[in-house]
This record gives structure tokens, sequence and C-alpha cells, in this order.
């Protein structure tokens, strides 16, 4: 059970503009003005304000504005999904910030994301635009996107994909790398979960959780989608929260002892500053309230606020932790993701 209460404070003070009552007579008083809108009122899921915004945006602004179209035609979520659109588009960006320097603040984010999605749609096949799955073209996108330019994000992609035993054939760089690629996607989600990366973060506390490619802990599970909730910017709150409430409720009490414990040396190990979770493409922080409970009826808490309630004793302390280990022992085969 979930409830959501969302405030979006100043969404609309951001920029001067004339609203009407319907989306399509939305006029700018310049260019900026309407890249502004059109980001505030993606972030708060106002698709219907965002896409004329960023439609006037791309006169000065063509990467931008086409980046955040794209995003909204392919989230299966709202109104407007249309992923032929959105596949066009990320192609377009891809092709365009080909030799963009992975050092270019502004742009090679815009051009790494665009490869990730692009990927997506390149592995999966796209029948509306009538593209067939290629999995050599996704690899070498994908591979770019998070080597080349250091993608985070497309890192995580790439860690998932290397776990279903797909995606191109790289280790990280190391002699005593493993060959497997499944062992290689346990050693890109570890790095990147060890340097802060809430997606991974939560992607790897899961299946600490479940003993899904890693050894079963589910006390570093939940020490760990703590982290992972600390860590996160508001546009990945939801699905964190989720793996964070699944594992939190159906922990008992001896993993919540065990993990109270630890709860500042895991934030501190593996935590990550706020000021650095904003993304450098124009995304802005959400404020945002939300109140969970488990199936019991019981709050869902931070882990924080449980270890002030109750705090082990010496005599039941926890073991020392053992942290994000890569070389987790690997369980049977598991099957696809």
């Amino acid at each position: 059970m979930r409830t959501f209460k969302k405030v979006i404070a100043g969404l609309m003070s951001l920029v001067a503009v004339t609203l009407t009552a319907t989306a399509e007579n939305v006029t700018f008083r310049s260019p900026d003005d309407a890249l502004k809108q059109g980001i505030s009122a993606f972030i708060g899921g106002y698709y219907e304000l965002a896409l004329p915004a960023l439609e006037a945006a791309r006169a000065t602004h063509p990467e931008l504005g086409r980046y955040y179209m794209a995003r909204i035609y392919a989230d299966n979520e709202g109104a407007y999904t249309d992923h032929p659109k959105a596949f066009a588009l990320f192609r377009e960006l891809a092709n365009e910030l080909s030799n963009i320097d992975p050092d270019d603040e502004g742009l090679a984010p815009i051009a790494a994301n665009s490869l990730t999605s692009l990927s997506k749609y390149l592995r999966q096949g796209l029948t509306a635009a009538r593209l067939k799955p290629d999995a050599d073209a996704a690899d070498r996108a994908l591979q770019r996107a998070a080597l080349t330019f250091n993608n985070e994000d497309a890192q995580f992609e790439l860690a998932k994909v290397l776990l279903r035993g797909e995606g191109p054939d790289i280790t990280l760089g190391r002699q005593d790398d493993p060959s497997s690629k499944i062992e290689n996607g346990r050693h890109w989600l570890s790095r990147l979960s060890r340097n802060g990366h809430a997606g991974a973060q939560a992607f790897l506390a899961d299946l600490m959780w479940r003993g899904r490619f890693v050894k079963k802990d589910q006390a570093a599970a939940l020490n760990l989608i703590d982290v992972a909730v600390v860590n996160a910017p508001a546009h990945e709150r939801v699905w964190i929260d989720d793996i964070y409430q699944n594992i939190f409720c159906n922990a008992g009490e001896g993993v919540r002892q065990q993990a109270t414990g630890r709860v500042a040396e895991w934030r501190n190990r593996y935590g990550r500053r706020q000021q650095a979770l904003r993304d450098k493409d124009g995304l802005d922080e959400l404020t945002s309230d939300v109140v969970r409970t488990c199936a019991n009826g019981e709050l869902v808490q931070p882990m924080g606020a449980i270890r002030e309630v109750t705090t082990p004793s010496p005599a039941s302390a926890p073991p020392p932790a053992q942290g994000i280990d890569a070389d987790y022992a690997v369980p049977p085969p598991a099957p696809p993701l």
C-alpha cells in the first residue's frame, strides 16, 4: 500500500508565460523561457504543457528540446507515448552528437543518454517503425555511451544487459577480469554501487535480497537499499522506493536488527553528496512527501529512524559489514531477467 503526496513548488513560476485553457495556445517571451517551462512541466508530468514549450525551445536549444520530447514519447506511462517518434529523435541526436567531446557537460549527457535509449530500441526492435532487432548495433551504441562517454546510467544499463548473458564482450580493463558476461555484469553493478549510483544500488539490493546472481544476504540488501533511497534523485524515487518497501516489509526482526547497527557505516561508505545527484542536462529536484505502509499497516521508515528506536545491544551486535564485494560467490545460473 502506498499513498503519494507530491508538492511541486513554484513549477509554473519559473517563467512568465501566458497560458490559456488549452496547451496549444501557449506563448513564451523567448526560447530560453520556453526551455525552462518545458523542463519544469516535464518534471511535473505535465506533458501537455511540456511538448509545445520544448517545440518552441528548439529554435535555440535543438538538442535539449528534442531530447526531452523523445523522453515524453518514450514514456509508456504517459498520454503521449509514440515509440516511433522517440526512436527517430534518439537516433537523430545520437548521430548528430557522435563526435561530441565526452567532456562537454552540456551535450555529452544528451549524447550518452540518447545512445542508451537507442540501444534499447535496436536490441528489441520496433515493429511500428519497421525496425528489426539488431543486437550488434545495440551493443555498439551502449558500449559507446558507457565507455566513451563514461556515463553511469549507460553503465547501469550495460550491467543489466550483461546479466542477461547479452551485450558486448568487454571487461573492466584488467587482466584478472572474468570473461563471463554475467560475472562482468556483476562487476559493473558492484562498481557503480560502490560509487554511489542509486539505481545500481537498488538493483543490486534486490538481487542480494533474493540471492539471484549474487550471494543471498538480506541484511546487506536492507542496508544497501537504504543507501539507494538516500542517494536517489527525485525522478528515480518511485521504483527505488518500491524495492525499499518490499525489502523493509519482508525483513524479519533479526534482519532489521543486523542492519540497524550498520546504517551510518553503509551511508558513509556508499553515500553520495546530494549536490552530485542533480542531472547535468537540466533536471531539477522535486520536493516530495511519500507515505508508505506495509500490508500489516506498519509505516515504512528510513533505517535511521528504526535505529533510533531499536539499536542492538552489545550482546547481539551484528557481525562486521562485508560491504559490496564484486567477488560474491555466484549461485547456479538464474533464469533470464
